[in-house]
């Protein structure tokens, strides 16, 4: 995509310093006003872990040991630049500054101390103050339309479908087209090639739940193909600080065939603790967990509620890392996994007759 530059007035929010005297009382001593300006703004477009483009800028009466924190906004938050374990812009000697950042709808530079860290995600701005010394934001360049939001109905609540790539797993696109809700009220989820692209499907509960038990009945998934993956699972998107809050069910065998095709994750899965592995059987499951301050029990079990839940088939109850409740919401997602060596032979669909959820 094209990058559109211009020049901008600086934007910034300046910090004044006292000297207090006990003599005399307390006097304003004048101090340069430190301010940022961008000189390159990227282009406002949806955004995506993969969409890069340059950004740059300069600064006005910084300290030497002073740096840039950059934000993007898309709509789901702010997002350090340009990775949560890269989040700093050096100054140059001439007082520029410049580096490649994610697109987004809007943008920011801090100007903040040597002792300042920034946060991961945020759902709003950093403000001046706590070592950030200058703010400026800048909207995107040029003209972008949001895609409109699908939502469908399923199981009495309403799921936000998702239309832009994600890197869950691997780059990937997602289509509106390979989710819906049949007759009977059972959700599709379709994994599919379109136009030479493999094309995704996941919603998303469109509130937050909370403490308390989750539950999926599931058609069969024991032959899902090695390099597709189905999850269930809760995320937030801006709770970086308790690893996105993300509690797991997945179905898959990562792309080899002789991995067992279950698991319970308590993220990060980094930490072998947080995962155990199980054998989904052939025929329709339950899947559930009950989440609590402190635990999280885990447990799937054979046949759904209409075919009369049966016999336990693995079942975990984790204390370590759990994540407290906050503004996380369930997610459904059927993906390609991108670390597999050869796409899904053919189209994957998995049916979830029912979604329930107990306080």
């Amino acid at each position: 995509m094209a990058v559109t530059k211009s020049l901008l007035a600086p934007v910034a929010i300046a910090t004044s310093s006292f000297l207090c005297l006990s003599a005399a009382g307390c006097h304003s001593q004048s101090a340069a006003h430190p301010s940022i300006e961008f000189t390159t703004v990227p282009q406002a477009a949806a955004g995506g872990p993969d969409e890069f483009a340059p950004v740059a800028g300069r600064v006005t009466g910084a300290l030497p040991n002073q740096r840039i924190v950059l934000f993007a906004r898309s709509d789901e938050g702010w997002w350090v630049q340009p990775f949560r374990s890269r989040p700093f812009t050096e100054i140059g000697p001439d007082s520029t500054w410049k580096n490649q950042i994610h697109l987004g709808q809007e943008y920011a530079a801090l100007l903040v101390g040597p002792d300042y860290r920034p946060p991961a995600t945020a759902q709003s701005l950093p403000e001046p103050g706590a070592g950030i010394i200058a703010v400026a934001r800048a909207a995107g360049s040029g003209r972008f339309v949001s895609p409109s939001v699908k939502t469908i109905s399923f199981s009495g609540y309403d799921w936000i479908v998702r239309q832009v790539q994600n890197d869950r797993h691997g780059m990937n696109d997602y289509d509106a087209r390979n989710v819906w809700v049949d007759a009977e009220g059972h959700l599709h989820l379709l994994l599919t090639e379109r136009d030479g692209r493999w094309t995704c499907a996941e919603v998303r509960l469109a509130r937050s739940l909370g403490y308390g038990t989750y539950t999926f009945e599931v058609r069969d998934t024991s032959q899902l193909d090695p390099s597709a993956a189905f999850s269930m699972y809760t995320f937030d998107r801006l709770g970086s600080d308790q690893n996105f809050r993300e509690l797991t069910v997945d179905i898959s065998r990562w792309g080899e065939p002789a991995n067992m095709d279950g698991q319970f994750v308590v993220q990060p899965e980094t930490v072998p603790a947080n995962v155990f592995r199980f054998a989904v059987p052939a025929g329709p499951a339950t899947h559930s967990f009950r989440w609590e301050p402190g635990r999280v029990a885990f447990r799937s079990v054979r046949g759904t509620g209409s075919s009369r839940p049966g016999a336990v088939v693995a079942e975990q109850l984790f204390t370590a890392r759990v994540p407290t409740a906050g503004a996380e919401t369930p997610h459904l997602t059927l993906l390609y996994d991108r670390s597999a060596a050869r796409p899904p032979s053919k189209s994957v669909e998995v049916v979830v007759e029912k979604f329930t959820f107990l306080p």
